[in-house]
């Protein structure tokens, strides 16, 4: 398997959903998978962003965000030597809120290979992150900046 993702409910709306979502640099605050994210440059989240993300028991990654739909999705790729990362974020709404769905795909030489020998961190960072998205998103004290 080269592809790892995970829907969540989440009972918030979409927009709200998306703010917390897309503000990266917080994410450290709401899932134990992240211990930094550091922005390279100014500016709005947008396609062209670049950001360094440090994960415990991973190697720093460089992200760059080469797609995004405003609200409700946004893509990044991590390249390194054999393979690529791509990370795919959106969220929809409905009827009792929003669904949120992570995911992220290994392509490349090594890519099946790395798949392989992160499967167990990958799929338990993903819950992480999914099951943070939804506490921090449901939290009315919670104010996004």
């Amino acid at each position: 398997m080269t592809k790892f993702s995970i829907t969540i409910e989440i009972a918030a709306p979409r927009e709200r959903v998306w703010q917390v979502m897309s503000d990266v640099e917080r994410w450290h605050e709401w899932t134990a998978s992240i211990k930094s994210v550091k922005r390279l440059g100014a500016g709005p989240f947008a396609v062209g962003t670049r950001v360094l993300i440090r994960q415990p028991k991973l190697p720093p990654a460089f992200w760059k965000v080469v797609a995004i739909e405003p609200g409700k999705s946004f893509t990044w790729i991590s390249v390194s030597p054999g393979f690529r990362a791509i990370g795919y974020h959106a969220v929809e709404s409905i009827p009792a809120g929003s669904r949120a769905t992570l995911s992220i795909e290994f392509q490349g030489l090594f890519g099946g290979v790395f798949a392989r020998m992160t499967k167990k961190i990958t799929e338990r960072y993903l819950g992480f992150e999914a099951t943070g998205l939804k506490t921090r998103s449901e939290n009315p004290a919670f104010r996004c900046s």
